[in-house]
């Protein structure tokens, strides 16, 4: 059984391993019960941070998550009747994963007006930083803009990356690769070798996917994709001038 408190304690024990410094929050929604958790992460000393990259962490765990992991797919099923074996939420493919939301940002110090230079900027972030992120579906950057003297001017670099955790994939994180890296659904079920009757051919049964067996590992290289990124950041910013 996995809960919201392992997953938050496999996060920040994967990064103090690294010594990436996390500054944790915790929240829970009292009407819909689901739980928040969000935590800035950065190296260095706290004094000095402003003044390099920050990554901050973020993940929702749903009411949903809490049925499956006390109860597996039957735990979705009493949210709408009794359990039955041929139930078509225990044969359901649409389960989503958790998803780690990773925003990164470091400050610019340029006193110029935005320039084509920052596009060139930009794209050089999202090469290295997708080159030094293992466990990323997606990186986005950007740039933050403030007004001062009536000029627009840019204030930070920023990057958005999420990683998709299956953590109720009967394979784990292998489920990931089993119709390519990106793939969109994530099964919770598995096919039943064992049977032998051609008429159930194809059909799938419930399983238990025991994330919390390879979670703390895949929390300790998330961490360090997070480490080589927040590197990243800070080499493309030096070439801003």
């Amino acid at each position: 059984m996995l809960t919201y408190e392992d997953l938050t304690a496999f996060f920040l024990k994967a990064a103090a391993s690294l010594e990436l410094v996390t500054h944790p929050e915790y929240w829970m929604n009292a009407r819909t019960l689901e739980r928040e958790f969000a935590s800035t992460c950065h190296t260095g000393t706290c004094d000095d941070a402003e003044h390099h990259g920050s990554c901050t962490v973020s993940f929702t765990w749903s009411t949903l998550d809490t049925a499956l992991s006390s109860e597996g797919p039957v735990g979705i099923c009493e949210f709408f009747h009794e359990p039955d074996e041929h139930c078509p939420h225990l044969h359901t493919s649409d389960i989503p994963p958790l998803v780690l939301d990773l925003s990164y940002s470091t400050p610019l110090h340029s006193t110029s007006v935005v320039s084509p230079s920052l596009a060139d900027l930009t794209q050089m972030l999202k090469l290295r930083a997708s080159e030094n992120s293992s466990r990323a579906n997606e990186t986005r950057p950007g740039v933050t803009l403030t007004m001062q003297d009536n000029r627009l001017l840019p204030e930070a670099l920023t990057l958005q990356q999420h990683v998709e955790l299956p953590i109720w994939h009967p394979d784990g994180m292998r489920g990931l690769h089993d119709e390519g890296r990106h793939r969109s659904e994530h099964f919770i079920m598995r096919r039943h070798e064992d049977d032998a009757d051609d008429d159930d051919e194809g059909e799938i049964i419930a399983d238990n996917p025991r994330p919390e067996e390879w979670l703390p590992q895949v929390m300790v290289e998330v961490c360090q994709d997070i480490t080589r990124v927040l590197e990243a950041l800070d080499a493309v910013r030096s070439q801003e001038r």
